[in-house]
């Protein structure tokens, strides 16, 4: 049914996320948020101060309707007239990530552990913890 042939009564039943996705069917076309409640408005026969007083409910009416979709420019269509691409990267471009993650992980526990053996330099040498450390070779930890 056609916006122009039903009935105010009719349309004042319809939520202004409904009527805003039958003007966009209708008009075939994106619009931005203040065209659309202009014609709702228009539709509804409601005055300048009901615009300006329920145009900030209305957006945010439209940001949380998942019908919709804010495209670029500020205007508004149909989610459905639009595929959204999904990238998948490859498990090759994953590892590459995940290793160059751990390796600065790794960097920063480096980093961490030098600061930490600078501030023990400070300290006298009969209370750096350190002096008991033995340096073993990975053969050497095998036996």
């Amino acid at each position: 049914m056609s916006l122009k042939t039903m009935k105010k009564e009719d349309l004042e039943l319809l939520t202004f996320t409904d009527l805003t996705e039958m003007i966009l069917l209708e008009n075939k076309k994106a619009m931005n948020t203040a065209a659309i409640f202009h014609k709702i408005c228009d539709l509804l026969e409601l005055t300048d101060s009901d615009y300006t007083s329920k145009i900030g409910d209305f957006y945010t009416s439209l940001t949380t309707d998942k019908r919709f979709l804010l495209l670029e420019g500020a205007e508004w269509d149909l989610k459905d007239r639009h595929v959204v691409d999904v990238v998948v990267a490859d498990d090759d471009e994953e590892e590459e990530e995940e290793e160059s993650l751990d390796d600065m992980e790794e960097e920063e526990s480096l980093e961490e552990d030098i600061d930490a053996v600078d501030d023990e330099d400070s300290l006298d040498s009969e209370e750096n913890d350190l002096d008991d450390l033995v340096v073993m070779s990975e053969d050497e930890l095998e036996e």
